[in-house]
C-alpha cells in the first residue's frame, strides 16, 4: 500500500542541484563590500569578484567551450586562480588545475590525456608550456595571465576576458556533473585523473566550515596550492563565511611571516614542511601570534617535534587526512580537552594522529581487506582505510580498472595501513601504496624506479621513503651497479634532476645488492626498514 509520506515529491521548489557556485551567488550579495582578495596591492571585494567570475565564464562560453570541455590552468596560487574555480563551472566545463612543479613530460601528458580544450598560463611558466606543446607536437589556445597590454605568448590575456559579456548564475542540471579534473601520481608512472562532481565539492566545503569551526570574515592566507585538490578545496569555503584570502609573491617564510603580521591573518592551510619553516625562521617574531593562528595541515604526518614549534610560534596546528581521490580532507585530528594536560611530546604525538571523520563525511573505518570486517580498536592491529562518503570521486578518467580496483563492497579503498584506537581514533602505520609524500607532494616510487633504470651503471634500482627532517620524508635510492661500472651518489641523484621534476629526484642514495623473493621481486619492505635505520636525512 502506498503510503501518504510516498505521495511527497520533490520538485523545483525543494530540490535544487548542489554546486559551490551557490556560495558566490549569496556572497555577491551578503558580503558585497567585504574585501575578497588581495594581492599586490590591488584587493578586490565579493561583488566585484563575482562580476569578473561571470564575465569570464561569459568569455569562455564566447570562445566555444561547452558542457565537459576541460579548461587546464598553469599557475601560482594567484587571484585569477581563484576566479577560475568559479569562472570555469559556471560556464559548464571542468577546471583542470596542473601542479606546476612537474616537468614538461608530465605536463604534456596531463594536457593530452585531459582533452583539454584551452588552457590559462602565468608568464614565468611560458616555456613550461611551450615544451609541453612540443612533446605533443600540438598546441592550445592559451589564454596569457599577464596583465592586459603586456607582452605574452597566449592569444589574449586574462584582463581583456573580464570585459567580456557576463554569464547570467546558473546550476548544473545535475549535481553529479564533473566539476574538476586533478591528476594525482598514485603507483604508476602516469598519473591518474581524478573526477570531482559538484555535489561533491558543495559538501566538502561546507563540511570543512563545520569541522574547523570557520566565522565569519576569516582573513585567510593562501598557501595551499589549489593544484593540490583545489586547494584543499578552501576557496569554494571561503565563499560560504566571506573570507579575505591574501595571496603571496612565494612561499619563502619571510614572505608569509610578514603577510600574516601585515593581513592579520586567521587561518591557513600548509603542509607540515611549511609549518616547519615558519616556526624555524630567523624572521619568526619574538612572541607568539596573538590570537593563535588556525592551521590545518596534511601531507605526510607532521612529525611531533615540528607541531611543538609551531605551537610555540602561536599556530593552533589541526592535522587532517586525506586523498585526491576524497577532494582532500576527510578526517580531522579533533582536539580533545583532556590533551591539555599531557607534556608536550605526548600532546604533539596525540595531534599526530589522522583522527576521526570530517561532518560530511558517512564512514571511514579500518578494515581487514580480506574480509571486509573492521579491525580492533586496539591500536595495533593493521588494515586499510576505507571511505565512504559523497566526497569521494566518481572515478579516474579514462581508466574504468583502476575505478573499479579502488571501489569495492561499498567502499573506496585508500590503499593507507592503519590502526584504530581505543577512542576510535584513527593512526596511520604505512603506505600499501609505493607513494612518498614529500613536503606534501606524492611522489611515485615507480616513476623514479623507471628514470634510474635509464642510467647507464645502474643493474636495478627500488625507491622507498626515507625519514628528512626537512621534507617529513624523501626519496631514498637502493641501486645495484653493472659489473664494470662505477658511479657515485651525487652523479645518480643529477642524473634524476635531468629527468624528473626536482622534487622527486632520490634524497639520497644506497649502493647494495637488492633483497629478492625467490620469483625475482625486490623486497621493499627490508629496504623501508634499511631506510628507516639510517635516520632521518638532513
Amino acid at each position: 500500500m502506498r503510503s501518504e509520506y510516498d505521495a511527497a515529491a520533490f520538485g523545483a521548489a525543494n530540490f535544487v542541484p548542489l554546486s559551490p557556485l551557490s556560495f558566490l551567488r549569496r556572497a555577491e550579495t551578503v558580503y558585497a563590500n567585504k574585501p575578497a582578495t588581495s594581492y599586490a596591492g590591488v584587493t578586490r571585494t565579493w561583488a566585484e569578484v563575482a562580476g569578473r567570475v561571470r564575465a569570464l565564464a561569459g568569455a569562455l562560453a564566447a570562445r566555444g567551450i561547452r558542457a565537459s570541455d576541460t579548461v587546464s590552468v598553469l599557475a601560482p596560487n594567484r587571484p585569477e586562480l581563484f576566479e577560475l574555480h568559479f569562472a570555469v563551472p559556471l560556464a559548464g566545463a571542468v577546471l583542470n588545475t596542473i601542479n606546476t612543479r612537474l616537468e614538461a613530460d608530465t605536463v604534456a601528458y596531463i594536457l593530452r590525456h585531459s582533452d583539454a580544450r584551452l588552457v590559462f598560463v602565468d608568464p614565468a611558466l611560458a616555456d613550461l608550456t611551450r615544451a609541453a606543446f612540443a612533446l605533443n607536437d600540438a598546441e592550445l589556445p592559451v589564454i596569457d595571465l599577464a596583465r592586459a597590454g603586456a607582452k605574452g605568448f597566449g592569444q589574449a590575456s586574462y584582463d581583456d576576458l573580464t570585459c567580456a559579456a557576463p554569464l547570467p548564475w546558473s546550476l548544473p542540471d545535475d549535481e553529479g556533473q564533473a566539476l574538476a579534473l586533478n591528476y594525482t601520481s598514485g603507483t604508476s608512472g602516469r598519473p591518474k585523473g581524478v573526477i570531482y562532481h559538484h555535489r561533491g565539492a558543495y559538501l566538502m566545503a561546507l563540511g570543512t566550515v563545520a569541522g574547523w569551526s570557520l566565522p565569519q570574515n576569516p582573513t585567510y592566507l593562501s598557501v595551499v596550492p589549489m593544484f593540490h585538490c583545489n586547494g584543499w578545496n578552501h576557496p569554494w569555503a571561503m565563499a560560504i563565511v566571506g573570507g579575505h584570502l591574501v595571496f603571496a609573491d612565494d612561499m619563502a617564510p619571510k614572505t608569509l611571516l610578514d603577510a600574516m603580521v601585515a593581513h592579520r591573518v586567521t587561518h591557513l592551510g600548509a603542509a607540515p614542511v611549511i609549518l616547519q619553516m615558519l616556526a624555524e625562521s630567523p624572521d619568526a617574531p619574538a612572541q607568539p601570534f596573538d590570537p593563535p593562528i588556525k592551521v590545518m595541515t596534511a601531507g605526510a604526518p607532521p612529525p611531533p617535534a615540528v607541531l611543538e614549534k609551531a605551537a610555540a610560534l602561536g599556530l593552533e596546528v589541526m592535522q587532517v587526512y586525506g586523498l585526491t581521490e576524497t577532494f582532500g580532507h576527510i578526517s580531522q585530528c579533533l582536539w580533545q580537552e583532556d590533551w591539555g594536560a599531557l607534556p608536550p611530546p605526548e600532546r604533539a604525538a596525540k595531534q599526530a594522529m589522522q583522527g576521526v571523520t570530517f561532518p560530511m563525511v558517512e564512514a571511514l573505518s579500518v578494515l581487514d581487506r580480506e574480509t571486509g570486517a573492521e579491525v580492533p580498536r586496539d591500536g595495533a592491529t593493521q588494515g586499510e582505510i576505507a571511505i565512504r562518503a559523497n566526497t569521494v570521486m566518481k572515478g579516474y578518467y579514462k581508466n574504468a580498472a583502476a575505478t573499479d580496483d579502488a571501489f569495492r563492497d561499498g567502499w573506496f579503498w585508500s590503499g593507507d595501513a592503519a590502526v584504530l584506537h581505543p577512542d576510535g581514533y584513527v593512526q596511520i602505520r604505512d603506505r600499501l601504496k609505493d607513494v612518498i609524500i614529500s613536503g606534501g607532494e606524492n611522489i611515485s616510487s615507480v616513476e623514479v624506479e623507471a628514470v634510474l633504470y635509464r642510467h647507464p651503471a645502474i643493474q636495478a634500482a627500488a625507491v622507498v621513503a626515507r625519514p628528512h627532517t626537512r621534507w617529513g620524508e624523501a626519496p631514498c635510492a637502493f641501486v645495484e651497479l653493472r659489473a664494470g661500472h662505477d658511479a657515485d651518489e651525487a652523479g645518480i641523484i643529477a642524473f634524476c634532476r635531468d629527468h624528473l621534476a626536482g622534487f622527486k629526484a632520490p634524497k639520497s642514495v644506497v649502493f647494495q645488492d637488492l633483497p629478492k623473493t625467490a620469483t625475482g621481486k625486490i623486497q621493499k619492505f627490508l629496504l623501508r626498514e634499511t631506510a628507516r635505520a639510517l635516520g632521518a636525512q638532513e
